[in-house]
């Protein structure tokens, strides 16, 4: 795995070790509607899922983190085939989201460009 593949992968694991922190403690921060289009009467029916949802991207991002890991301490293959699968599976809930509120278009972006470039990389 290349040096560039291993450090894409752990920017993407801060920015969604920043979005776990935001989703699991956050959620109710209004500055975040834009993030989230929580609106105020919706945080405790919400809560379930947002913090639940925060704590899988924490693991994801432990398993990118994880990957480089294990490729760096020679074992590339099973490094690379967990990076492989952290970013397809991010590019395709990427589209999952556009599909289902196209207004977090951006949100779409921020997780779907990184981890796709990610997933070229590893396979480069």
């Amino acid at each position: 795995m290349s040096t560039a593949t291993q450090i894409l992968a752990i920017v993407i694991a801060v920015m969604l070790a920043a979005v776990w922190l935001m989703e699991s403690f956050f959620y109710r921060t209004s500055r975040l509607y834009p993030l989230f289009l929580l609106d105020r009467r919706d945080f405790d029916a919400v809560r379930l899922w947002i913090v639940n949802l925060g704590f899988y991207n924490f693991t994801t991002a432990v398993a990118l983190v994880l990957g480089v890991v294990l490729a760096r301490s020679g074992h590339v293959p099973q490094g690379e085939a967990l990076v492989a699968f952290t970013a397809a599976q991010h590019v395709f809930l990427a589209l999952v989201l556009l599909a289902t509120e196209r207004r977090l278009w951006r949100n779409t972006l921020l997780e779907g460009v990184p981890t796709a470039v990610l997933l070229i990389l590893v396979f480069s």
